[in-house]
């Protein structure tokens, strides 16, 4: 019974229902438009570090950009430069207390007894997690075309953690460690951003225990992503490869000194240092800042001619309004300074311009949508 009257009920339905609203005669029909969601809307803190040499200049570039397309962020600024002894306990709990942080580079003493604010702030914060993204901009000339890398290095252990000590008077040993959460967070970076391969950068033929070890992590994690293709290369043909045919390469994951290298090698084929866009990552923090280290001070000439390039810094900082889930405006900023970039008229020296910093600003500026 109950099958011979669902069709008589839903020919009553049908006929009780009020007909479909027609299109007006002469206009097309509307379609949805997705908006993405700039998360919440309430202006986020953030910690604002100069730094060092040209920091002053980038880091304002950013704040002049950042107030002009009205973005929901505000900036605690500190004074902090690379020849204190230690980062002041205030800009640790501002950090801490805001989850995101913006620099410009600290100067890093050579030798002596002082050591890096940057490794110190990567180590309190537990950054684990550097990430470079290498690609060319449109518009300016490179060796390469076609290239887009991300390079992924453990930010805390390694040669870079200052684990060392003399055994006897002329032997030092210096502690290496690996980390399956470095591997852990490539891949996941890979699946999410729609990435096809990951390459680990290694040294497993000479470092047997340690290298061997990240490689052990880098392949159990492959082993749960099925849908991303692995490789591994020893650094130095990775070295050889990167600047011969870095097309190659996608996602890079590697240990703390290789990363290093890996990232400044790919930023010099893609156009330099100062179009380099970064971050450090932690389970609870980010800190933004230029993605290869070379020339992250710059030298006095640049600085008394006010002509460092800003490009780097604004990058970074639009990867920071994608942390802080404010896609639009990161997508505004970016598109700005791609599009000044390809321009031409405004760029600093090492773009073959002779722009300011000032000039390039106002040109991004001046591209805001």
């Amino acid at each position: 019974m109950a099958r011979r009257s669902a069709p008589l009920l839903r020919r009553l339905v049908s006929a009780s229902s009020p007909p479909a609203p027609q299109p007006l005669r002469g206009l097309a029909r509307r379609t949805v438009t997705y908006m993405p969601r700039p998360g919440d809307g309430a202006p986020r803190a953030v910690t604002l570090i100069p730094g060092d040499g040209i920091g002053p200049l980038v880091t304002g570039a950013v704040r002049q950009v950042m107030e002009a397309m009205h973005a929901p962020v505000y900036f605690e600024t500190y004074d902090v430069h690379g020849d204190m002894p230690t980062v002041p306990p205030a800009v640790i709990d501002s950090i801490r207390r805001n989850k995101v942080c913006i620099k410009g580079g600290l100067a890093t003493p050579v030798g002596g007894g002082v050591s890096s604010l940057n490794m110190q702030l990567r180590k309190e914060l537990d950054l684990y997690a550097s990430l470079v993204h290498c690609s060319n901009l449109p518009g300016l000339p490179t060796r390469h075309q076609g290239v887009d890398i991300v390079v992924i290095r453990e930010n805390t252990e390694g040669e870079y953690s200052g684990l060392e000590h003399e055994v006897v008077p002329g032997v030092v040993e210096s502690l290496k460690f690996c980390s399956e959460r470095i591997a852990k967070y490539a891949f996941e970076y890979a699946y999410l951003n729609n990435r096809k391969k990951v390459t680990a950068v290694h040294k497993a033929n000479i470092m047997k225990l340690a290298d061997g070890l990240f490689l052990e992590s880098c392949r159990e994690v492959a082993s749960k992503y099925p849908g991303i293709q692995y490789n591994e290369m020893i650094v130095d043909n990775c070295s050889m490869q990167l600047v011969s045919k870095p097309e190659q390469f996608d996602v890079m994951v590697t240990p703390n000194l290789y990363g290093n290298l890996v990232a400044n090698t790919a930023a010099g084929i893609v156009g330099g240092t100062g179009i380099m866009p970064g971050g450090n990552v932690g389970q609870d923090y980010a800190v933004f800042e230029q993605g290869a280290s070379a020339g992250n001070v710059g030298n006095e000439n640049i600085v008394e001619q006010k002509k460092a390039n800003p490009v780097a810094l604004l990058l970074s900082s639009a990867m920071m309004l994608r942390h802080l889930q404010f896609p639009s405006f990161a997508d505004r900023l970016e598109t700005a300074v791609k599009r000044v970039v390809a321009e031409g008229t405004y760029r600093t020296k090492d773009l073959g311009g002779s722009s300011t910093t000032q000039e390039v600003t106002d040109a991004v500026i001046a591209s805001l949508d």
